[in-house]
């Protein structure tokens, strides 16, 4: 099945609304021995797409791969039992299409965890394909013009880093539970698990995606395994926005003072997710907008800033424009500019396709942000 297309909260996001998917399965007489219930059985267990793959593999007699993840849920040997015993579901969202965001979610039974690694990127941040539909055009409006109540306008605001829902109580995810003392042990719980999960994958999207395509799009999964020690350092510095800021200060201080460009990437990613606690750090992020030898680290760097009120971020942005060759890389910047412009207060760019490299100014990414930037 699917979710819904366009509809907010579906496609895309972590939310139930955009991961619960029904499934049916029909299994022909000649192989019923194969299923682990019989007809019009109602599964309790969890299933994930990433069991597809070992579930055809182990019905074909065949062994599944170690490094294959996921687990048969038909086939020889295969119980009721043990499907219904599965209660966890890792869920994630990284790009989709041109608008970028970096969101885990673990599921437990009865109560889902997010993970907002960059909670200032809000939920309806521009999608030229999203909001082609109507009325999530017409939605942000009610919004821009106050219309909207407080459940509703969280789709336009900035996420905290974690959520907890109770999904039997709350199945529409608005109630988050995270500062809720009588569920600081289950808060725990999942946040351990999905950490352990980002750090035993590993997670490459610890990394940016233009760095990626430059180092590891040839061999994912080798990059990942001789990486994953360096993956569950910034995985660290990025989880620093869980912690109290007066707690964190010292991490984040040696992060941003870090040898590794993308240590200090993620300094600066959780001074922006500390917010206004994070203004003690203005003087030398405002070094690092202007002299980083890592250009995505200047972008964050004045994305901090600009985030705060501390400077116009349009010299660091704009210089990033203007000397990158890659079209990812830009389409990322580009993912800042529309959150700093389209946020309150705006900040302006004057972007066109001048502003970009001949080698990358059609690209498909980068048209659609231009699309939408002169739209306006």
């Amino acid at each position: 099945g699917d979710h819904g297309g366009v509809l907010p909260r579906s496609k895309g996001y972590l939310y139930e609304s955009g991961l619960h998917v029904p499934l049916v399965v029909r299994v022909p007489e000649k192989w019923k021995h194969l299923a682990p219930a019989p007809r019009s059985t109602r599964v309790d267990g969890f299933v994930s797409f990433i069991d597809f793959g070992p579930t055809l593999l182990h019905l074909a007699g065949l062994p599944v791969p170690e490094q294959v993840d996921g687990r048969p849920f038909l086939g020889e040997g295969v119980t009721l039992a043990e499907v219904n015993a599965c209660d966890e579901a890792f869920g994630y969202a990284d790009r989709m299409d041109e608008k970028y965001d970096l969101v885990r979610s673990l599921r437990k039974g009865r109560f889902k965890y997010i993970r907002s690694y960059q909670p200032f990127n809000f939920d309806g941040l521009q999608n030229n394909y999203r909001y082609r539909m109507l009325a999530y055009a017409e939605r942000r409006r009610l919004f821009q013009e106050g219309k909207l109540n407080a459940i509703q306008s969280q789709f336009y605001k900035r996420r905290s880093p974690e959520a907890l829902y109770d999904l039997d109580a709350d199945p529409y995810e608005i109630r988050n539970l995270a500062d809720d003392p009588k569920y600081a042990d289950k808060l725990a719980d999942l946040r351990q698990r999905l950490s352990g999960k980002i750090k035993s994958l590993p997670d490459l999207s610890l990394y940016p995606e233009s760095y990626l395509v430059e180092h590891a799009i040839d061999a994912p999964a080798s990059f990942g395994q001789s990486h994953k020690m360096e993956i569950a350092q910034l995985a660290d510095i990025a989880d620093l926005s869980l912690q109290p800021f007066d707690d964190a200060h010292d991490a984040i201080e040696s992060a941003l003072h870090s040898d590794n460009p993308w240590a200090r990437y993620w300094g600066l990613i959780t001074c922006s997710a500390h917010g206004g606690d994070a203004m003690s750090f203005v003087p030398v992020v405002q070094q690092m907008a202007s002299g980083d030898p890592e250009r995505l680290v200047r972008v964050r760097a004045a994305e901090f800033l600009a985030l705060q009120g501390a400077a116009d971020p349009q010299p660091t942005i704009m210089e990033a424009l203007q000397s990158t060759r890659s079209a990812t890389e830009a389409n990322l910047i580009l993912n800042t500019v529309v959150l700093l412009r389209d946020r309150h207060p705006a900040y302006q760019f004057d972007i066109s396709e001048n502003t970009f490299h001949s080698s990358i100014r059609n690209a498909e990414y980068v048209q659609r942000r231009l699309s939408y930037l002169s739209d306006e």
